[in-house]
């Protein structure tokens, strides 16, 4: 790496890209729980008072969509007119239909859901094996939710993070600049509100990381007034957070994102693999970063392509990383699925704070 400066961001639970894709998630979870051979491909778009799916399920599962999505946005905190957008009085618009028989033809053998590019990556920056801006970022989006619902409940739903990190030899030694934003109450000052978002919030999220700033060097609400978020706000849409969702910008990107869409679509089943392959390889030291990037064509069981970078970092033949990962898992989509357990409703946790860095998932496991 040979970045002097990185920054990644993050965004808590209630934005309103992220209420789409918890929708979206939930759907597909509700759909796994009923039928494990469920396919899901659903996208959600949320605006004032509006909430409208699209998109495809092909299951035998018997789903009140509606009631899913309402649900969603109550958890979220959206429960108040004010907001203009509520889990009561929201209008839920449906446009879902079977899959294309066109596709299922392929899928049903085995093959993948659609084309594209996946990535994964890995590095040793953190535990978790993830680039520390990101860790950071999501740390922060988290500590403001959970004090939303606690300490400062002046706060409203929707956030977000940025995290500015300074590195010496690719390693990450300071940091340089965190930028929050959160809406709340117009009753509490603008003064108090920065305060205790970098007393109760930033603060003891960085000394996790072992990390301190000056309030000096933190910026809150940057307009200087933020009252209503959400959807009201800012219209979201499944799928528009993809760099939250994985390594922060340090990594490449595949073309797809993950959400609302059942392991049989290769954007999400791949992306998955290819960080269990990078963790791995990073986690038995042979390089101190890896990235992985496999590709897919509809229809068709097996990568196309595949190829493994180390950025100069490895510490053993890369011919001998090739053949340890070749060994660690079947990158058919069948042997993904399978050897991944995917067919389990688990996504909707997956749509906030990162797809990758949490243990419990069977992608972040180390052999």
């Amino acid at each position: 790496m040979s970045y002097k400066i990185f920054t990644s961001e993050s965004v808590c639970s209630g934005h309103p890209d992220k209420i789409c894709d918890q929708i979206s998630d939930a759907i597909l979870d509700e759909c796994l729980k009923q039928d494990v051979s469920s396919r899901v491909a659903v996208e959600t778009l949320v605006t004032t008072n509006n909430i409208i799916l699209a998109g495809e399920v092909t299951s035998k599962a018997k789903v009140n969509l509606e009631k899913i999505a309402r649900n969603v946005v109550k958890d979220l905190g959206y429960d108040q007119k004010i907001f203009k957008f509520d889990y009561k009085s929201a209008k839920v618009h449906v446009f879902i239909h079977s899959q294309s028989p066109d596709i299922a033809a392929g899928v049903e053998t085995g093959g993948a859901g659609d084309q594209g590019m996946m990535f994964g990556y890995a590095c040793d920056e953190t535990s978790q094996l993830m680039p520390l801006p990101i860790r950071v970022a999501h740390q922060i989006t988290r500590k403001i939710d959970e004090t939303r619902e606690s300490t400062l409940k002046y706060l409203r739903p929707d956030g977000k993070s940025e995290v500015t990190f300074g590195y010496v030899h690719g390693k990450p030694k300071e940091v340089l600049k965190v930028i929050t934003a959160v809406p709340h109450d117009p009753k509490i000052s603008e003064k108090k509100v920065a305060r205790d978002i970098y007393e109760i919030v930033v603060r003891p999220a960085l000394k996790k990381f072992g990390f301190e700033i000056e309030f000096k060097n933190t910026i809150c609400n940057g307009t200087g007034k933020w009252e209503i978020g959400g959807p009201a706000s800012d219209t979201g849409v499944t799928g528009r957070k993809i760099v939250v969702d994985s390594y922060g910008g340090m990594a490449r990107i595949g073309g797809g994102c993950f959400s609302g869409k059942d392991p049989t679509k290769v954007d999400r089943s791949g992306a998955y693999a290819t960080r269990f392959i990078a963790k791995n390889i990073v986690a038995c030291g042979m390089a101190r970063r890896c990235e992985m990037q496999i590709a897919y064509v509809i229809g068709k069981p097996d990568p196309v392509s595949r190829s493994i970078e180390t950025f100069g970092t490895e510490k053993v033949a890369l011919s001998k990383i090739e053949s340890f990962a070749n060994k660690l898992i079947d990158l058919s989509v069948l042997g993904i699925i399978q050897r991944l357990n995917l067919r389990r409703p688990i996504y909707r946790e997956t749509a906030t704070y990162g797809h990758f860095g949490n243990p419990k998932h069977a992608w972040e496991q180390i052999m």
